[in-house]
């Protein structure tokens, strides 16, 4: 069932947990997902990046049909969200192509700009009845885990005037987690979120989710979290997997290992997830 960012995050609010949102960059880790979702009966959102692009992956006209595809004939609600969208036009296509959700990242450039084309994207996407994310604060990284931007946590009151000015439907908050592999143990602060939290009316969002232990999580969605991006891991899991193969093995054993692996990866963070939050 195709839905929007605004009604599954609705689902999280009433529930007091959070969505799990993962980068499904080729057909193998959509049915991984999706899959997963379905055995748990829990909403879930997949994801295209603009720099999956970047990265020689398939390109957003490419995978776009095939997301809204099987979001389309699943179980259960299903969001097809354009994640890390820098670029105007980019955006608008993913659009026209039918993404219900799409993210405005402005954390690179200067922080009048950045209102100015949130504001844009929400009213672009208020065309197609779609829900918008964007991003005050800077993790660091990019979404492949490059480095990026100077790393700088959100302000509070400055996520409370950007979230009120633009209209958007979420907000991605920088507290000390990262994009891609972790190289030390995150420090997450806490009550820098909590402080967000309370000034904010609209669900907030983490990403850099993989590698995050699980009682770091229940503690994110205490404070608000309703959508926890997640990649990298369940990408490792899969190669993990197809690197157990004997060799002379045939590219279907090869996807189908992989698809197992993601599965499971997924299935397990969908679990910690979707549970509600400590009271």
């Amino acid at each position: 069932m195709l839905v929007t960012l605004k009604s599954i995050l609705k689902i999280a609010e009433a529930k007091k947990c959070a969505i799990g949102s993962f980068n499904t960059p080729n057909m193998a880790s959509i049915k991984a997902v999706i899959s997963a979702a379905e055995e748990l009966k829990e909403p879930v959102i997949i994801m295209h990046a603009q720099v999956h692009e970047e990265m020689g992956l398939c390109k957003m006209d490419e995978i776009a049909p095939v997301m809204l595809f099987m979001a389309d004939r699943a179980s259960i609600p299903v969001c097809v969200h354009l994640d890390h969208g820098t670029d105007l036009d980019y955006i608008k296509r993913g659009l026209e192509l039918g993404f219900t959700s799409v993210m405005y990242d402005g954390s690179e450039v200067d922080i009048e700009l950045n209102y100015a084309n949130t504001s844009m994207v929400v009213e672009k996407a208020a065309m197609y009845n779609a829900s918008v994310e964007a991003e005050i604060g800077s993790m660091g990284t990019r979404e492949s885990g490059a480095p990026a931007g100077e790393e700088l946590y959100t302000d509070p009151e400055e996520a409370q005037k950007f979230a009120e000015k633009t209209g958007i439907d979420a907000l991605a908050c920088a507290f000390g987690t990262a994009h891609g592999l972790y190289l030390k143990e995150p420090k997450l602060d806490y009550k820098r979120l909590l402080e967000i939290h309370k000034r904010l009316k609209i669900p907030l969002v983490m990403h850099g989710g993989s590698g995050v232990k699980a009682d770091e999580y229940k503690k994110v969605i205490k404070l608000g979290i309703r959508k926890i991006n997640y990649y990298t891991y369940m990408a490792k899991a899969g190669g993990t997997a197809v690197s157990k193969l004997p060799d002379k093995t045939f590219f279907h054993d090869i996807e189908t290992a992989a698809i197992c692996g993601m599965f499971e990866d997924a299935r397990a963070a969908i679990k910690i997830f979707s549970e509600p939050e400590i009271v």
